[in-house]
């Protein structure tokens, strides 16, 4: 299904994965070993192997903070990184990222909407993840009714939009509370995954599984559609339906993603085009590698931003100076090219 080249890539990607999920159980401020970790994990076989014990504070932090916010760093890396692939494919453009249909800039006045009226952690979930869905539905609602190239006028309809709801997130802010509703709202539109929360997994777990799977089945027809519309149609290939399930399913997974997380950009751009480099152009091995990739890159900026200071750094800022100088040496070395 893959192919023999990449069965050691995906291979090596998985165990690099579950490599850094240990490593980050152990980081933090409340150090945590493997031996308990697997204690709390399997009660029965820590009591027959002797392990380390563990005590309530313990198991609160590692159920309630620790284990809930490495697992959304993993969902968010990986939705993030199949939504860019799967927008550069289908637009055929090296430069789409998760938010060129306004999802982000939806999301994000949801989310100030929602601070500036004193909603609750879920309340801000929810209109983040609810606006995110809207702006995108705009956007397709406007593009099929536009003339001329359907992929040109979706991305200006995105362009369009997504200024539109920046300037209604930047009219909430002026009209927010300086002293308590601006700093969350800055904050949020900064990215972050403190406060990761069992419910927060649990609210963003069923629609991302709805997103990512179909993308997932529709990988090898990505294929297909990367070669224009005529060699697609010719090859049997219903475009348009095939499109618009991809569009879906990559909005889907964004929206889920920026509602838990906030703008967080770089990762829907920068690491398909890293994941390129390592198992090819075909998305059969791009679109696995795309996910397995984001989800070990985005865990290692939240363990570097909750750790190496003593506040913790909003993993927007992170992503943007890890993500932009990277992005630039790829464009360097192959002149402008996609890869």
């Amino acid at each position: 299904m893959y192919g023999r080249k990449a069965i050691p890539l995906l291979s090596a990607l998985i165990l690099l994965l579950l490599a850094m999920v240990v490593l980050s159980l152990n980081m933090g401020r409340y150090p945590i070993s493997p031996g308990q970790v697997l204690h709390m994990l399997a009660p029965g076989i820590g009591k027959d192997w002797g392990l380390p014990g563990t005590d309530e504070q313990m198991k609160a932090i590692f159920f309630q903070v620790r284990l809930p916010r490495i697992f959304l760093a993993c969902l968010v890396g990986c939705c993030l990184s199949a939504a860019g692939a799967a927008y550069q494919g289908i637009f055929h453009n090296p430069m789409a990222a998760p938010d060129v249909l306004g999802a982000s800039a939806g999301a994000a006045f949801g989310a100030a909407l929602a601070i500036l009226l004193e909603g609750s952690k879920r309340d801000i979930t929810a209109s983040a993840f609810l606006f995110s869905l809207a702006a995108v539905g705009l956007v397709l609602f406007i593009g099929r009714r536009g003339k001329g190239r359907q992929i040109l006028t979706l991305i200006l309809s995105g362009i369009m939009i997504g200024s539109l709801f920046s300037a209604c997130t930047s009219f909430v802010k002026l009209a927010a509370d300086p002293n308590d509703q601006l700093p969350a709202i800055t904050y949020w539109l900064m990215g972050s995954l403190a406060g990761a929360q069992p419910a927060d997994v649990r609210f963003i777990l069923i629609p991302m599984a709805l997103g990512m799977i179909p993308l997932y089945l529709l990988r090898w027809r990505i294929n297909v559609l990367t070669l224009g519309e005529e060699e697609a149609r010719a090859m049997g290939v219903h475009t348009g339906a095939i499109r618009m399930a991809v569009i879906f399913s990559a909005t889907l997974i964004t929206a889920s993603s920026v509602a838990v997380s906030g703008m967080i950009g770089w990762v829907g751009l920068v690491i398909p085009h890293l994941a390129r480099k390592l198992a090819g152009p075909n998305y059969s091995r791009l679109l696995p590698a795309s996910m397995l990739t984001g989800a070990i890159f985005l865990l290692t900026v939240d363990n570097v931003s909750r750790n190496v200071w003593v506040s913790e750094i909003p993993i927007g800022i992170l992503t943007a100076f890890i993500g932009a100088p990277f992005f630039l040496g790829l464009i360097l070395k192959n002149g402008g090219s996609s890869g």
